[in-house]
């Protein structure tokens, strides 16, 4: 593990905990201080996927991981769950999806020679990830819902 890599990925972490920290602010008028730890809590499931990336053999991406522990870590039936709701509850999650897109957008605009090459079959493809991603959302939030018993 390269300890190097792990803190400038943590210094990053920290610099979008503060933009979307302040994009709470701007947008809602929320106070940071009042979202501070479920930012934290965020930036320690995202730092956990990270090191996961690097040390489990799989071409399992960063971000699964973190979508994976998070799930894992907020299912009902666990006596954290409740715990970190609360907190993360607190962060917006528009206010998360600024810092996102930029990175995405600029992630995009590196790789504009391989979308050229790609051409009509991205859009193809993204439809299909798409809609595979909005009814796989739909029907695993249709399920625990239902176990729920709020729907």
């Amino acid at each position: 593990m390269d300890l190097v890599k792990l803190s400038n990925q943590f210094k990053l972490m920290l610099f979008v905990g503060v933009l979307i920290l302040t994009g709470q602010l701007v947008s809602s008028g929320a106070s940071p201080l009042e979202a501070l730890p479920g930012m934290v809590i965020i930036i320690i499931i995202a730092m956990m996927a990270l090191v996961l990336k690097d040390l489990v053999p799989l071409k399992f991406p960063a971000f699964a991981w973190a979508t994976l522990i998070a799930f894992i870590l907020t299912l009902p039936m666990l006596p954290v769950s409740a715990f970190l709701m609360e907190y993360i509850n607190k962060v917006g999650f528009l206010a998360t999806t600024t810092p996102i897109l930029a990175f995405a957008g600029i992630s995009v605009g590196n790789k504009i020679g391989i979308l050229k090459k790609i051409s009509w079959k991205l859009v193809v493809i993204s439809l299909i990830v798409f809609s595979s991603t909005f009814f796989g959302s739909a029907l695993i939030a249709q399920i625990l819902l239902t176990m729920q018993g709020t729907i």
